[in-house]
């Protein structure tokens, strides 16, 4: 791992790739360099114009690139079903849940979800589901989960996953990222439980420039603190190139362990990847059966194979 780049991904030939929120930022990187190694990767986004920017830029920078636009809105689970219903390969063997919200407003998704829970947790816990029976059919298919080292501010509220008695911002940021670690740390129980080759990982780009950060105050009018998290972006933040290299060690390296957590390698912060640490609550096994239990409630959807 020391020392890990682009240059080690290992050939992605004939593999399948999906990647949520990859019309910028972490997930462009991520799609681009599985394409540049041969993956054919889907490029799951919410608006059309600017996936489609997406699918453009790589093609341009790799004109033998396979890649396509794949129409997902995490925040809708309609979107979901249809994006997983018209999924158009037998396998798939890398899916990437990249997309995500940070600090907005309080607010609700299109099934009455509080965003940030409905799309960081919720809309990837469904999609990951009814992408099961692909996934399952790859050889060795691998679901990396991106979470932040932010998780550690909170522990899920299993009486309030939806900040309906009380809404903080950053709070139900955190909650949803210790949410995706319990994910990650569920899935990959049952993956073993059940016999099964699949590997559950997650990752984190520590502190990258992207526009997550600026996304939230400009979504509110408050420019003084776009000005300051742009501010933080250009001095203090390592690129998204840096910054997707954890997510892509959890994907594509050899001997990625289930349930491990990939990040920066400097205090969480920036570098090449490494084992992160993690909250002990991401690794409760009650807590990640009840939140598994919950999410199947208010998706409707269930995992079948990977059933306890």
């Amino acid at each position: 791992m020391p020392g890990w780049s682009t240059h080690d991904i290992p050939d992605q030939s004939g593999r399948v790739a999906v990647v949520t929120g990859a019309n910028s930022g972490l997930g462009l990187v991520t799609a681009r360099e599985l394409a540049r190694k041969g993956a054919r990767v889907v490029l799951a986004c919410r608006s059309e114009a600017r996936g489609n920017a997406a699918v453009d830029r790589i093609r341009a920078e790799l004109p033998e690139a396979r890649v396509e636009l794949g129409r997902l809105d995490l925040g809708d689970l309609a979107s979901v079903r249809a994006f997983a219903t018209g999924f158009p390969y037998e396998r798939l063997d890398v899916l990437v849940d990249n997309a995500g919200v940070m600090a907005l407003p309080y607010g609700t998704t299109a099934d009455g979800f509080e965003t940030q829970f409905g799309v960081n947790h919720l809309g990837h816990f469904a999609l990951t589901g009814l992408l099961l029976p692909v996934l399952l059919a790859a050889p060795v298919a691998r679901v990396v989960t991106v979470s932040s080292p932010m998780h550690a501010l909170a522990n899920i509220d299993m009486n309030d996953l939806n900040s309906e008695r009380r809404y903080r911002r950053w709070i139900a940021y955190a909650r949803s990222k210790t949410a995706n670690l319990l994910f990650t740390h569920e899935l990959a129980r049952r993956a073993a439980a059940h016999g099964t080759a699949l590997v559950a990982a997650a990752a984190h780009p520590g502190y990258a420039a992207t526009n997550l950060q600026t996304a939230g105050p400009r979504a509110e009018g408050r420019r003084a603190a776009e000005r300051f998290m742009g501010i933080g972006n250009r001095f203090f933040a390592q690129s998204a190139e840096a910054g997707a290299l954890p997510v892509l060690y959890a994907a594509t390296a050899p001997g990625v362990r289930p349930d491990s957590f990939t990040g920066p390698r400097i205090a969480m912060w920036r570098g090449a990847p490494a084992p992160s640490w993690r909250a002990p609550w991401t690794l409760d096994d009650t807590a990640g059966e009840l939140l598994w239990a919950a999410s199947e409630e208010l998706t409707g959807v269930t995992y079948g194979a990977l059933e306890a």
